[in-house]
């Protein structure tokens, strides 16, 4: 619309007080912010003066600055005290317009920026790239229904302080590095006396009809396998969030094992935590089965069903919620988590939403994605080295033979799905002999072309996991 000369996005324009006013405008082929008045803020902006008191500044990370204090709408706030929260782990910086369109229809409160180091390596972003994409997306749309920045999967001091000192609203510890995998009863330290005399000999009814009790032998084990894990996450807590320094909301990832949680390992880690003073929303355990990147769950339905359900006991009992991990596409398992958490859980993806990102390619420059596909099968064995899948290659389709309309098709073939979710990395970065990127420009332009195609593919998609959960529409 024309707004006071300018083509501005309607939904972005915010009135401050009688004589201020704020917005986004496209000036030729890019997004500025205008801003002009008296207000308390505005005269933050940095860009071109226009003459008439009024600012064309850029989108830059100084102006979202700016703008996250001017508009708090625009800045991330604790949405894991909600609910039902959901994660969406955007690797390009690009998904946030239809993930607004899906979550202004839902009730559930979601985690726009979400990112973990990985990720951030791998597709040469920064933690500032990923908070102020998603400001600019939030303002332009006029989104104010409240999201989350999540510092995801972070393992380290630097890290976390990172995440932290940006204005992210909530930090997941992955404390795997803590976990010892090689415990066993052979080789289990001695059970120190304090936690025998907290653990052994007791029945600890947590309602709901769930009672559990430790063994000697299986008392010691948990804490050779834990205790360091506990240690560590009391230290970070400590360090960050007990002074409230930071406005952050805590998560506990002890899911990144090779085993699974056991209930007892669930609740013992839970216990130890909150009675060191530890307060956190979240806890994300290593469920049974796998939770493969970017596929359906693979494993027993029933005895899912019967361990989430303990799970979900375990959690209420200590008033936080259940996280799901690499939780993008678990189509099967996802009525089970919505009864069994009674509605209450995080959720987190993140690839599929790059996945779908790949299949608007597929769909409109065929001949491009079958180029990117066959790099990306050159590139497997080296992505391999960060993520663990079952992907067999012989069983994907040759690109050559499949007509242009039937490309779009193979992301619905498991295989297909884990070959490019994996290598997203090594397609961004891949580079040509004079040192442009091979892949990257061109996806960019193309994806910024076909920005609504892109929106109606994660309103689908995302959408069928809000409506397996059982979420409901506002």
């Amino acid at each position: 619309m024309n707004y006071l000369g300018f083509e501005a996005y309607e939904k972005s324009i915010n009135k401050i007080g009688e004589s201020s006013a704020v917005f986004m405008a496209k000036v030729g082929d890019e997004d500025f912010i205008i801003a002009g008045g008296n207000a308390p803020g505005i005269g933050g902006f940095k860009g071109e003066s226009l003459g008439d008191g009024r600012i064309k500044a850029p989108l830059s990370h100084e102006n979202a600055d700016v703008l996250r204090k001017l508009l708090p709408f625009t800045a991330p706030s604790r949405v894991l005290t909600k609910d039902r929260s959901f994660g969406l782990g955007d690797r390009l910086g690009i998904a946030t317009p239809g993930h607004i369109k899906l979550f202004e229809q839902y009730d559930a409160y979601p985690v726009f920026a979400q990112q973990s180091i990985r990720e951030l390596n791998l597709t040469n972003r920064t933690y500032e790239d990923v908070l102020d994409s998603v400001t600019f997306a939030v303002f332009r749309d006029g989104f104010k229904k409240g999201w989350g920045a999540d510092g995801d999967h972070l393992k380290t001091v630097k890290d976390v302080e990172y995440a932290l000192s940006l204005g992210f609203s909530m930090i997941t510890l992955d404390c795997s590095d803590h976990i010892k995998n090689d415990v066993t009863d052979a080789n289990a330290p001695a059970l120190p006396k304090n936690y025998g005399d907290k653990y052994l000999g007791k029945k600890f009814d947590i309602g709901e009809g769930v009672v559990l009790d430790f063994t000697e032998g299986e008392l010691k084990k948990i804490v050779a396998i834990y205790g360091e894990a506990i240690d560590f996450a009391v230290e970070m807590y400590n360090r960050f969030l007990k002074d409230g320094k930071y406005a952050a909301d805590f998560e506990i990832s002890i899911d990144e094992t090779i085993s699974t949680t056991t209930p007892l390992q669930h609740y013992f880690v839970a216990r130890e935590l909150i009675d060191a003073g530890v307060s956190f929303a979240t806890m994300a355990p290593r469920f049974c089965g796998e939770f493969q990147k970017g596929i359906d769950y693979i494993g027993d339905l029933a005895q899912f069903e019967k361990e989430v359900k303990i799970h979900a006991v375990i959690a209420r009992h200590f008033k936080y919620k259940l996280s799901i991990h690499s939780g993008s596409d678990k189509f099967s398992v996802f009525p089970s988590i919505g009864k069994e958490t009674r509605g209450i859980f995080h959720i987190k993806t993140a690839g599929t939403n790059w996945l779908e990102a790949m299949r608007v390619v597929a769909a409109v420059d065929p001949a491009f994605y079958r180029e990117i596909h066959k790099y990306a099968l050159s590139a497997f064995d080296e992505a391999t080295k960060y993520y663990h899948v079952t992907t067999d290659l012989s069983k994907i389709p040759n690109v050559d033979t499949l007509k242009d309309a039937e490309l779009p098709g193979i992301f619905n073939q498991n295989d297909a799905r884990q070959l490019i979710h994996i290598t997203y990395g090594l397609i961004l970065s891949k580079k040509n002999a004079d040192g442009s990127f091979a892949f990257k420009d061109k996806l960019y332009k193309l994806w910024k072309k076909n920005e609504q195609v892109y929106a109606d593919a994660l309103i689908k998609h995302i959408g069928k996991h809000l409506d397996l959960l059982g979420v409901k529409k506002d």
